[in-house]
């Protein structure tokens, strides 16, 4: 097994900064074609953490695949892993907890039903081209 790789000039694993860790995950959704990419900057508004990162796959199946290439994205550049995932089996509503960054990803149906951004209507937003 190797060792994460680290990018030159890049700080590893806990040394990241959450809005670089953001970033990088949302760079990581949009390599697996997930739609509707939206950065919410919840700095100030929550205390238990700093971004959430939402984005949507068409399916199930491509909610997991965005799941898979955040995961090992993450795992195999930074040795980061998430401290808990949830919702995995039925890929509907996956959430991938980094502490500063809390990554939702959901099928189109359930992200309409649960309308997670309309909760954060005050929290400065950066919706991704993609």
């Amino acid at each position: 097994m190797s060792e994460p790789r680290p990018i030159p000039g890049e700080p590893t694993g806990v040394d990241l900064a959450p809005a670089r860790l953001a970033e990088l995950v949302v760079t990581h959704a949009a390599e697996k074609k997930a739609i509707d990419i939206v950065e919410l900057d919840l700095r100030g508004v929550l205390g238990y953490t700093d971004f959430f990162v939402v984005c949507s796959g068409n399916t199930d199946r491509q909610a997991k695949a965005i799941h898979d290439g955040i995961h090992l994205g993450l795992k195999k550049d930074h040795g980061l892993l998430p401290r808990r995932v949830e919702g995995l089996n039925e890929a509907r509503w996956i959430l991938m907890d980094y502490l500063d960054v809390i990554v939702h990803i959901f099928t189109p149906d359930a992200r309409g039903f649960y309308r997670l951004e309309q909760l954060w209507g005050e929290a400065p937003r950066r919706a991704i081209a993609g």
